[in-house]
């Protein structure tokens, strides 16, 4: 048996392969002293508002309220659809919201959605 500690998404897991003639079984378990996972980045803010990026690429579905609106934090603010699943994109903070993008739009990876503030 050989043993392997690989990490994840920041999480760390040890992981022990054993040869069985051809073909190797794996198993894979956390370890008990790996470090908790960090934490979502906030969103970055600046003098104009907390920029609200794009998690990932996908299609613009829906806008969920009217642009100029006010929000709660963790409100839905538009819906993104990604490899045929829907996500909701939620405000990060309470504020105004100022779209950068329209319904249908396809947009990139940390692409700019809205504004708010």
């Amino acid at each position: 048996m050989r043993n392997f500690i690989i990490t994840v998404n920041g999480k760390q897991y040890e992981v022990g392969v054993e040869e069985v003639g051809a073909s190797a079984s794996q198993r894979a378990v956390p370890l008990a002293t790996s470090a908790p996972a960090a934490a979502a980045p906030a969103a970055p803010v600046n003098a104009d508002g907390t920029k609200v990026l794009s998690p990932f690429p996908g299609l613009i579905k829906n806008l969920l309220i009217e642009n100029g609106a006010s929000v709660k934090k963790d409100q839905p603010i538009l819906v993104l659809e990604a490899m045929k699943m829907d996500n909701d994109i939620t405000a990060p903070c309470d504020g105004r919201v100022t779209f950068s993008v329209q319904k249908g739009a396809n947009v990139e990876s940390d692409a700019l959605l809205a504004v708010i503030g």
